[in-house]
């Protein structure tokens, strides 16, 4: 892993856009049902891309392999036992050779690496003998990992009929060193955990660090000189600001959803109240009063409320109130604490961590209250944070002792728990948007 410089700032902000040259799909019947008891992942063939260079085609596609495989949806063939080893995009394929094969589902690629990338894609119902998906896309030769993820979602939204979730990033906390006095820095690496690179250098701690829409600012606490304050980094340039100056500790902020608006904390008093700034600067705003402790902030998709945690009725619980403050609501009513309340994407659920019985659990819930169900349990997990298709879950868990904390994800019908790779132990989570 490397410390973010701003030679390589540009690299993880706007530059290096994906272009989509051509995109084709014709009606046809394969797809997937991802609800159910009953699910089984849809087996999809796979084989090599052709490419100038093999060794360039088989990582683009294994990267595909990998991405489909950990979604929990498709369950891709192992390449050796494929009819045909390496794919041919722009020839139609023998459907009966890979319908004696049981393969339903084919994926034909192309990659060439020069002055740029250039690639494309096929996917063909071969029980129907028509083509799904068929795209092609170029990107800047430092982006040779995001053709696989593109396609990636490609093959994702067409066969499931929900958006993609591959070409993203997570920012993250990296934590290292004795447990007793660990060194926590920002860090951001691609969903899949590649491309991992420092964003701060752990001289003061960082936490809680939050993706805005656009995917190209940070808002997260920086403990620099003692004093907990909420500061902006922009990813392209490496520039880092504080937010606002109220003169007490600021924490737990969180982005609206059109970027301009920062809601977050102050503690002042004894007493812990929700505010919002523009990221311009500005005047605060305060949205909550009063004795409580009252954190953790998250708008709903359309930005007319805020989500929020409270112990005003005595144990910390969800709330929600308009985005301007005042007339907040209780939703939460489960046995324990709830903390840690996040909007889904596709605003139908809230994510949440509830703590009872001595026990963790991950949760969602309706925007309501209603339905509540538990999708993991475990000695600490909290920090849930939404795939931008608001189906997938990632969150941090921490076994005790002397190990430290990991990220995990998990679908919202408490399928396919995954530990996502990292360079170290990690924790707090952000999920980007897809990447433009």
């Amino acid at each position: 892993m490397t410390l973010l410089t701003r030679r390589n700032a540009l690299k993880l902000g706007l530059a290096g856009g994906i272009a989509m040259a051509a995109a084709a799909k014709a009606s046809a019947q394969l797809n997937i049902t991802v609800e159910g008891a009953n699910f089984r992942p849809l087996p999809i063939a796979i084989p090599d891309f052709a490419s100038s260079d093999p060794t360039f085609g088989r990582e683009i596609a294994e990267i595909v392999r990998n991405n489909l495989r950990r979604s929990g949806l498709f369950q891709p063939l192992d390449p050796a036992s494929l009819p045909l080893q390496v794919g041919d995009v722009n020839a139609t394929p023998d459907f009966n050779t890979w319908r004696t094969a049981n393969v339903d589902a084919l994926v034909m690629g192309a990659v060439e690496r020069g002055g740029q990338i250039s690639s494309s894609v096929r996917v063909w119902d071969t029980r129907q003998g028509a083509q799904v998906v068929g795209s092609s896309y170029n990107t800047d030769p430092n982006s040779s990992r995001r053709v696989g993820h593109i396609i990636s979602d490609a093959i994702y939204s067409n066969l499931t009929g929900g958006g993609g979730y591959f070409d993203t990033r997570v920012i993250y906390v990296a934590e290292s060193g004795p447990k007793a006095n660990r060194v926590r820095r920002l860090a951001i690496m691609d969903q899949d955990g590649a491309n991992s690179q420092y964003l701060t250098d752990g001289s003061s701690m960082a936490l809680t660090p939050r993706f805005s829409p656009n995917g190209d600012m940070v808002t997260y606490m920086n403990f620099a000189n003692g004093n907990p304050q909420v500061f902006l980094l922009q990813l392209s340039t490496g520039r880092q600001q504080q937010l606002a100056s109220v003169g007490a500790m600021t924490f737990a902020p969180r982005f609206s959803p059109d970027g301009g608006t920062v809601a977050f904390s102050v503690e002042q008093g004894g007493a812990t109240n929700i505010y919002s700034v523009g990221t311009g600067g500005g005047q605060p705003m305060q949205l909550t009063s009063g004795a409580a402790i009252d954190t953790g902030p998250s708008y709903s998709p359309d930005g007319s409320r805020i989500l929020f945690e409270s112990d005003r009725g005595g144990s910390p619980q969800i709330y929600m109130m308009g985005a301007s403050g005042g007339n907040a609501q209780r939703i939460s009513f489960g046995q324990g604490s709830y903390s840690t309340p996040v909007w889904s994407p596709n605003g139908d659920l809230i994510a949440f961590t509830r703590q009872s019985g001595g026990q963790f659990n991950i949760g969602v819930m309706n925007p309501d209250g209603s339905g509540e169900r538990m999708l993991y349990s475990s000695f600490h997990a909290e920090g849930p944070t939404w795939a931008p298709n608001g189906r997938v879950i990632m969150f941090f868990q921490d076994p005790g002792g002397n190990d430290g904390p990991r990220l995990m994800s998990i679908d919202i019908w408490g399928r396919n728990l995954l530990t996502i790779p990292t360079d170290g132990y990690a924790s707090d989570p952000a999920w980007s948007g897809l990447r433009a």
